[in-house]
């Protein structure tokens, strides 16, 4: 074993777990970025098997849905939907259930932490203007984005790892995944509507959002695009970092946006983030330092590649250091041939448990904030707590049902056959 590539390694993770590195101004995607320096500049890794250990396709699918999430904010969608969305003339219990399935498909096609970010603010605005309190719907924005996004490859970037690497039919994971992810909907709206059942009600004062102007023919041109990306997700077996950038192209090719305005909405620090942690992974995996940590997992009789360990790892790697990190960590061993559900559906519904587990949930708290209203640790997980461990369950006793269902197919070799092919067979 390496000390150096061991001490970089326990650094990066360190910052992940704590969201920087303390007595610096680094966040995560600074010391990704300087554990990958660290590694080319010591040698431990040349340069060019730094490049190489980028994976450029899982890059490109990403900024490529950036572009098309840009789009939309550009357009102002996101805005109009959910100004519209918060005066909608129903009670709140039925708001929330809108709320939270509006949240949940955007997700699954926007990308959940785009979807918090564009939609927490107004929501926050509106609903103080109906003199409701915004805390239970800000709540359940963050939690429905998390479990919607769980339920296709393009939902969240761990998602879009996972469906790289591991080379995962889209149709087939939306069969998979669609199930726990509706389920987990009705039972996350159970527990906050319950939670705050009588308690809806709350004058507070909300400072205005400042929502960009919606432009119709920006957001149709971004809702035929996306239509058209995911068509071909369903039906065609082109590479998805194909279609993604093919998308983002077109969305570029314009006469009155100028591309800079698209490049403000891309989440430059994200693929920073991935790039440093391909190349750290890529140091400690070529120093043998990772196969050690596997091997003293085995050697204490566990087998992380079974998929009940590999549920369990996901879980609490992914409220340690954070769900991409975690996913890196533990695709080299996803080899079940359920393996690629999952690391998504556990690592995704895992980040609903504490603040600090998903983005999503950061960036609702933070938008709240800004103009006014305070979600605190504690707010949040009585709602987060409950929820994870529902949505967990589900997730678990599905993918015992998948197992069960798919074991006549392993045995003929037909593993990545689609779910309608167990059910009917």
């Amino acid at each position: 074993m390496d000390p150096f590539v061991f001490a970089v390694f326990v650094t990066v993770y360190a910052g992940m777990v704590l969201g920087g590195l303390p007595g610096l101004a680094l966040d995560r995607s600074g010391v990704a970025l300087l554990g990958a320096i660290a590694l080319v500049a010591s040698g431990r890794v040349s340069a060019e098997s730094a490049w190489r250990a980028i994976d450029v396709p899982t890059i490109g699918l990403l900024f490529g849905l950036m572009v098309v999430s840009a789009q939309f904010r550009i357009g102002g969608f996101y805005g109009r939907f959910t100004a519209w969305l918060a005066e909608y003339d129903v009670g709140p219990a039925p708001l929330l259930a809108l709320v939270m399935a509006a949240s949940a498909a955007l997700s699954a096609l926007l990308a959940n932490d785009i979807v918090c970010l564009a939609m927490a603010p107004i929501l926050a605005e509106g609903l103080a203007r109906r003199g409701l309190d915004p805390v239970p719907h800000l709540l359940a924005l963050a939690c429905a984005s998390n479990i919607g996004s769980a339920a296709t490859l393009i939902g969240n970037p761990q998602n879009m790892l996972i469906g790289q690497a591991l080379d995962l039919s889209f149709a087939t994971y939306l069969e998979q995944a669609a199930l726990p992810t509706l389920a987990g909907l009705a039972i996350a709206w159970w527990i906050i509507a319950r939670a705050y059942s009588g308690r809806w009600e709350r004058a507070v004062r909300v400072a205005a959002s400042d929502a960009p102007e919606f432009r119709a023919w920006q957001t149709t041109k971004g809702a035929v695009i996306l239509t058209a990306l995911v068509a071909a997700y369903l039906g065609t077996s082109v590479p998805r970092e194909v279609v993604a950038l093919g998308a983002a192209g077109l969305i570029l090719t314009s006469r009155k946006v100028a591309s800079s305005r698209y490049f403000a909405f891309i989440d430059w620090n994200l693929l920073v983030l991935f790039a440093g942690l391909f190349v750290v992974n890529h140091g400690v995996r070529e120093s043998g330092l990772l196969d050690a940590g596997f091997a003293a997992i085995r050697e204490a009789k566990i087998d992380i590649t079974h998929p009940a360990w590999l549920f369990i790892w996901t879980v609490l790697l992914s409220n340690i250091v954070s769900n991409v990190p975690a996913t890196m960590l533990l695709l080299p061993v996803a080899t079940h041939p359920l393996a690629g559900p999952i690391l998504a559906l556990a690592s995704t519904l895992a980040g609903n448990l504490i603040v600090v587990g998903s983005i999503a949930n950061i960036i609702v708290l933070d938008q709240a904030r800004r103009v006014g209203v305070e979600i605190g640790w504690w707010t949040h997980a009585r709602i987060g707590i409950p929820v994870t461990l529902a949505t967990l369950a589900i997730a678990a006793l599905w993918l015992v049902v998948l197992a069960w269902m798919g074991a006549g197919a392993v045995e003929s070799g037909q593993v990545g056959a689609p779910l309608t092919h167990f059910v009917l067979h």
